[in-house]
């Protein structure tokens, strides 16, 4: 059996801007099948999304995943919340991390993995404030202006 060539990859890019990540996961997605035709499609969006804890569970919620274009009646929603899977080891690690002020749990990538299932890398981070975002912007301009000097 020859394996699925997977070149899915939808990043958040405000995710690294914004926060300061510290833990990932990998978590499972449970979609409905028109959802996983458009995901690989790479018609998702990870702008705005966010993760909570509703009953022991962990959801995420503003996950846009468009429409697919030949889903009929039984298409499904764009925004609704989805459910993320693991282990309750990892949601229970999870939810003591982010007990203290000021940690969030944020999506930074959706993928398809090797089996062609959808998985989305969470993040427990830190928000960064407008000073750190400076000092990352800066940092990035100055690794740019690095590599012009030594193209030339």
């Amino acid at each position: 059996m020859e394996k699925l060539k997977n070149d899915i990859l939808i990043r958040n890019k405000r995710a690294s801007f914004d926060y300061e990540l510290l833990d990932t996961y990998q978590a499972g997605i449970v979609l409905v099948g028109t959802e996983v035709k458009s995901i690989r499609l790479g018609k998702a969006s990870l702008v705005d999304t966010f993760c909570f804890f509703n009953d022991g569970e962990l959801w995420v919620k503003n996950m846009n995943i468009s429409e697919y274009f030949y889903g009929t009646y039984n298409n499904h929603m764009p925004r609704r919340d989805r459910k993320l899977l693991l282990t309750k080891r990892e949601l229970e690690k999870i939810r003591r991390q982010t007990k203290d002020t000021g940690f969030t749990i944020v999506p930074t990538k959706l993928f398809l993995n090797e089996k062609g299932l959808a998985k989305l890398e969470i993040a427990v981070a830190k928000g960064k404030k407008v000073y750190d975002k400076r000092e990352s912007l800066k940092e990035k301009d100055d690794r740019r202006q690095m590599d012009r000097a030594m193209k030339h």
